[in-house]
């Protein structure tokens, strides 16, 4: 597995992609496990690094991505596994060096002994429910007319449906109330795990966070802007939720 940033390098026909097999001039990387009954290898590649011959590349963020699941979810593991890495060299505890520990992606200080394992930061991301209407929001890096869900990281002390809940007060001002699970997804860019939920209305003006958010505003549903790619939980919620 050959990954260039957020591009994976494949080769195989378009309704067909597949892994290259075989080293095409790389050396080093990872041993991820097996892929398809054949040893797998992560290498990561720097960004000005040449295509090869044979292969090209699909990118895992791309808005509309052309990867079936399957590549899409096992490069987001390569990118998981790649923060890791970086963020995992030295010991938090007394600064040391950190040395793998065999068979699984811990790692053991080679000093103190403390052991730590991938971080993985749960976050809560929810849908905004009134009759006939949705609260949506729209952040500086989206594409043109795209518009997403509210969403933020867990803090100390804080379930995840509170998280949810203070997510949508601090971003948009509004309250909410009647916060229920839908489901979850990881997102490797780089490490996090949404935990989907949808709320009702229950009150407060929209107040645009200017710092985090350039828009939100209640869409009706039946004419809602550009939204998130299939791809990802806010489009599933989404879908899930105005389906009925």
């Amino acid at each position: 597995m050959l990954l260039r940033g957020d591009d994976l390098l494949i080769t195989g026909p378009p309704d067909y992609p597949q892994l290259p097999d075989g080293d095409y001039g790389f050396d080093g990387g990872l041993y991820l496990g097996r892929w398809d009954s054949r040893p797998c290898r992560l290498v990561p590649l720097p960004g000005e690094s040449h295509v090869p011959d044979g292969l090209r590349v699909e990118s895992l963020a791309a808005a509309e991505p052309q990867l079936p699941i399957s590549l899409l979810s096992l490069g987001g593991i390569g990118r998981m596994v790649l923060h890791w890495e970086r963020q995992s060299c030295f010991c938090s505890a007394c600064g040391a060096s950190l040395e793998r520990i065999d068979g699984e992606w811990g790692k053991s200080c080679t000093s103190c002994k403390d052991r730590c394992f991938p971080r993985v930061a749960p976050c809560s991301i929810v849908l905004v429910r009134r009759p006939g209407a949705v609260l949506l929001i729209r952040k500086p890096e989206y594409p043109p007319n795209r518009y997403g869900l509210v969403a933020g990281f867990l803090e100390c002390g804080e379930c995840l449906e509170e998280a949810a809940a203070r997510e949508v007060a601090e971003e948009t001002g509004v309250q909410v109330t009647n916060v229920r699970y839908v489901g979850s997804q990881c997102w490797p860019f780089p490490s996090q795990l949404m935990c989907g939920f949808v709320a009702d209305y229950a009150g407060g003006e929209v107040t645009v966070d200017t710092r985090e958010l350039v828009d939100a505003r209640w869409f009706p549903v039946g004419a809602l802007p550009t939204l998130p790619p299939r791809r990802s939980i806010a489009r599933y919620i989404l879908d899930t939720e105005l389906a009925g």
